[in-house]
């Protein structure tokens, strides 16, 4: 991304979700650190038309996805915390990670060695709370930046404009 320069000199993040990883890089992409992540619990690479205007309980967990693509990101908040809106009008943001129900076990899930049982939430990306307030909230402190939300069901190229020679 930043030999590109598709970044603008902002930071960045690039989310792989068949990994549930978060990579972060400073403006001139320098990596800045790595943390496991949660994600939607659906498969797919869109979010559902209106879903950031409706109330969670309304939201079938086959809509839970954490869609793919470039996003242009801040600093903001919530009703709750701080967070990095990703898409504040699909409500698709990063944050550090909820305790929420305990069957959830979404530390537990963060700490495991495989990204099997990372797909939890609701569509929004949650981190390590020192991932969050050691890297991600101070990169993002006073400017906007940019996240890069990779696919896995849509091939790389329909959703990125890659130009031809580069990756596949």
């Amino acid at each position: 991304m930043a030999t590109s320069h598709d970044n603008q000199s902002l930071p960045f993040l690039v989310i792989d979700k068949v990994n549930a990883v978060v990579f972060a890089f400073d403006g001139s992409g320098g990596l800045r650190g790595t943390a496991p992540a949660l994600l939607g619990m659906a498969h797919g690479d869109a979010s559902v038309p209106g879903i950031g205007q409706r109330k969670l309980a309304t939201i079938l967990p086959a809509e839970r996805t954490t869609p793919a693509g470039r996003f242009k990101a801040s600093l903001g908040h919530d009703f709750e915390q701080d967070i990095l809106w990703i898409d504040y009008d699909a409500a698709l943001s990063l944050h550090r990670v909820i305790v929420g129900r305990r069957v959830d076990n979404r530390a537990g899930r963060l700490a495991s060695p495989t990204p099997s049982d990372n797909r939890i939430s609701y569509g929004c990306v949650n981190v390590p709370p020192s991932f969050y307030d050691g890297v991600v909230k101070p990169l993002f402190t006073g400017t906007v930046g940019i996240v890069y939300i990779l696919p896995e069901t849509k091939p790389l190229r329909s959703v990125f404009a890659i130009p031809t020679g580069a990756a596949n």
